[in-house]
């Protein structure tokens, strides 16, 4: 595929789930703000036309503003997102209109583009960043949808409730050089930027994302009443807010978990990724469990590396983007599938599920690579640095694939809870001097 088609493609895709995540309820549901954590619905899709008219239209066109009047309207910025119900902000349908707007001009810069010149141009980075940034948005509006009290008016198919047999419980990884980030990915975003070899010491980790099975024994051992698996912020953020289970988990008084998944309240599937769990949860378990979070690199090396050619790839199965038959992404499905669901995406060493299903938390706080340079501009990653941030990487199953390789990175507060993360643990081989 050309780039040109390419970037065609990605962005039709963008916005064919951008109007369904937008058409599926009412301008009442549009314009409500459904948790002080979320803008409206409506605040993110004119965000989405906005930063295209900036970018696209402006700067890659050349051309004269749409609606300047509105750009610090749609600053995320200059506006928190729970005082944005309270602008002037453009109503639903005027937020259409705007984006189809913008959307028309896009195409016929992009007829005219020769994808050479400004590095911001180079290969279509610009037509790519944008195709990302729509996506982001769309995977934030679905996290918005979770949150919202309605029933669930969105489509898809049901995940795989049954996977494959994983051959081991856990994976050694052996210590050695690795190539971590990405020099030459065309899209790749300034924060995987530039590759770099690091050293990681051997370790173990889970061959698979800790189930809903799993941290239900956690929590059937007391893990919320044991403050010594808690670090102390942990503990004091378990307390404060009352944490006594993932998010969206219902008890029903007789023994039974029940989950709330858009609205729609269903038996707890064990054999599926827990999701919605914060940092603390995630550490917590891992203390109970023995073992530890991996860190970036580690997690990175069991995603990219392959032993037989030490190089690291693109994704665990290779360099091939992903498809259905790989990992679970794009939204297809509402939610995570069985563990062992995706044998032909594990890593050569037999690691699974490494991209999709759920955002996985690591250790690490988000920092710059050695050399890092923002582009094209602060705001994007090099603002976050030296934040209270920890690093989630593999993308979950609202992800879209243009937003997802194994140099991606996503972070935020250890916190939250309301985007679709989960995790794996890992632990150091007896005797490794780390």
């Amino acid at each position: 595929m050309g780039t040109r088609e390419k970037i065609e493609t990605v962005l039709t895709r963008a916005r064919a789930r951008t109007d369904g995540l937008t058409d599926c309820v009412d301008a009442a549901e549009l314009v409500a703000q459904h948790s002080p954590l979320m803008s409206p619905l409506v605040w993110d899709l004119a965000h989405i036309g906005n930063q295209e008219e900036l970018w696209l239209v402006r700067d890659v066109g050349g051309l004269e503003p749409i609606r300047h009047d509105i750009d610090e309207l749609y600053d995320a910025f200059k506006h928190s997102r729970n005082t944005r119900p309270s602008l002037p902000l453009l109503d639903p349908d005027e937020a259409r209109k705007y984006v189809r707007t913008v959307r028309d001009k896009t195409w016929n810069i992009l007829d005219s583009s020769t994808f050479r010149g400004r590095r911001l141009e180079e290969n279509g980075f610009a037509f790519g960043m944008i195709a990302q940034h729509e996506q982001q948005h769309a995977e934030t509006m679905l996290a918005t949808h979770q949150l919202r009290s309605g029933a669930a008016v969105l489509t898809a198919e049901n995940a795989p409730r049954v996977g494959a047999a994983i051959a081991e419980d856990e994976v050694v990884i052996p210590v050695g050089e690795f190539t971590m980030g990405t020099s030459d990915d065309p899209w790749a975003l300034d924060n995987e930027r530039p590759a770099h070899p690091v050293n990681v010491p051997a370790f173990v980790i889970d061959a698979a994302p800790v189930t809903n099975g799993r941290y239900f024994e956690f929590i059937d051992d007391g893990g919320y009443r044991r403050p010594e698996l808690w670090s102390e912020r942990g503990w004091a953020h378990r307390l404060e807010v009352g944490l006594e289970a993932p998010q969206f988990w219902e008890h029903d008084g007789c023994g039974t978990w029940w989950r709330r998944k858009f609205g729609v309240v269903e038996p707890l599937h064990f054999q599926e990724p827990v999701l919605h769990v914060c940092f603390f949860e995630a550490e917590a378990f891992a203390r109970w469990d023995g073992k530890r979070l991996p860190t970036e690199g580690e997690w990175e090396k069991a995603a990219r590396w392959d032993p037989f050619t030490g190089r690291s790839r693109r994704y665990p199965w290779g360099d091939d983007e992903p498809d259905k038959s790989l990992a679970n992404l794009g939204q297809r499905h509402l939610g995570p599938a069985v563990v062992g669901a995706y044998p032909s995406g594990a890593s050569p060493l037999g690691v699974h599920q490494l991209i999709g299903d759920v955002w996985e938390w690591t250790s690490s706080s988000f920092t710059p690579y050695p050399g890092f340079a923002a582009f094209p501009y602060r705001e994007y990653s090099e603002v976050f640095y030296g934040g209270d941030y920890r690093v989630l990487r593999g993308g979950s199953f609202g992800t879209d694939p243009v937003a997802c390789r194994s140099t991606f990175r996503n972070w935020d507060h250890p916190i939250r809870r309301q985007i679709f993360c989960g995790f794996r643990c890992a632990r150091d081989l007896p005797g490794v001097d780390r």
